[in-house]
């Protein structure tokens, strides 16, 4: 009598597991809020570009899409908040360059990014602009670097996060100019800004999104851009080549990364979503403003591009004997 009674619960359950997993697999993606997190302060690149994003798809998804803000440790406090959060597209991360290279520039990385996320969407790519404290005389890269030479210890250069495209291009500046300088972490670009235009530190490279606006007010002056030729949004800015330094070409990127085993359809439907997003943007003219370039890729491409510039970042650091921290 017993063992048909369990026979007949373990059938039951059977029926409602069935049930249960049949209506999770038809249930329609998204059905509630998402949250992006942005690893880096407010007012950062990242954090502008996330928000337009977040505005578009709310508005296309037809769900809250949010984004917060959760900075500190080279950005993996974020990222380690995403990468811990369920696989169910509800969590995912918004960062550049910088969630790619945690492996390399962190003695104790939490996470691997290549294997412990699942690759959404790359968005878009910009030029970096390089800008140096109102203190300072010198008007060329060159200049810099013959300066920095001389003083090395006069010249210190901001890094809003170690391993992000502003700490490359710095690194690349160095090994170029053939100058040391004193590279000082912060915890985002809008601190780091804050220490240039004080005379605090000297210079600083990251995306033109947040360092243009300081630029045009004379807050900071604009050296150069790191792109082989000029951009629209500040055509009297000469290139790193023009300012005397040829060869300084690092472009900041934005991605999307979601927690490691995300179903195949979720990833699909967030890439689909977010290239729409970013496609609507370029079209009002809201990419061009910021100076960002827009990229619609495969979550498949978006994984080989960063293994390759991951790969190429790691050579740049050994050239300079570049020790994690």
């Amino acid at each position: 009598m017993l063992s048909r009674t369990l026979t007949a619960a373990l059938a039951v359950l059977a029926l409602l597991t069935g049930v249960s997993s049949s209506f999770a697999q038809t249930g329609k993606f998204p059905d509630r809020m998402i949250r992006i997190v942005v690893p880096f302060a407010a007012g950062g690149g990242v954090d502008a570009l996330a928000r337009l994003l977040a505005e578009k798809m709310q508005a296309n998804l037809g769900v809250s899409v949010i984004v917060e803000n959760k900075a500190g440790a080279n950005g993996t406090i974020g990222g380690l908040s995403v990468q811990q959060s369920a696989p169910d597209g509800y969590t995912v991360l918004f960062s550049s360059n910088t969630q790619s290279m945690a492996k390399l520039v962190m003695a104790k990385a939490p996470y691997d990014p290549a294997t412990d996320f699942t690759h959404i969407a790359r968005v878009g790519e910009a030029p970096l602009l390089v800008v140096m404290s109102p203190q300072q005389n010198e008007k060329t890269l060159a200049e810099v670097g013959v300066a920095a030479q001389k003083n090395p210890e006069k010249w210190t250069a901001g890094v809003p996060a170690l391993g992000s495209p502003g700490h490359i291009a710095t690194i690349q500046f160095m090994r170029l100019s053939k100058a040391q300088l004193t590279l000082t972490p912060y915890r985002g670009t809008a601190p780091a800004l804050t220490d240039v235009a004080g005379g605090h530190i000297q210079l600083l490279t990251d995306a033109m999104i947040v360092l243009l606006p300081m630029a045009k007010d004379n807050k900071v002056k604009a050296l150069a851009i790191t792109s082989a030729k000029r951009s629209a949004l500040a055509p009297e800015i000469p290139t790193a080549a023009e300012s005397g330094l040829p060869g300084l070409e690092v472009a900041a990127w934005y991605g999307m990364w979601g927690p490691k085993g995300m179903p195949a359809d979720i990833v699909q439907a967030l890439n689909a979503a977010s290239s729409k997003a970013i496609k609507e943007l370029a079209d009002s003219g809201k990419m061009a403003t910021l100076g960002i370039e827009p990229v619609s890729e495969t979550p498949d491409a978006f994984a080989k591009f960063m293994a390759a510039e991951v790969a190429r970042n790691g050579e740049l650091l050994k050239s300079v004997n570049f020790q994690p921290q």
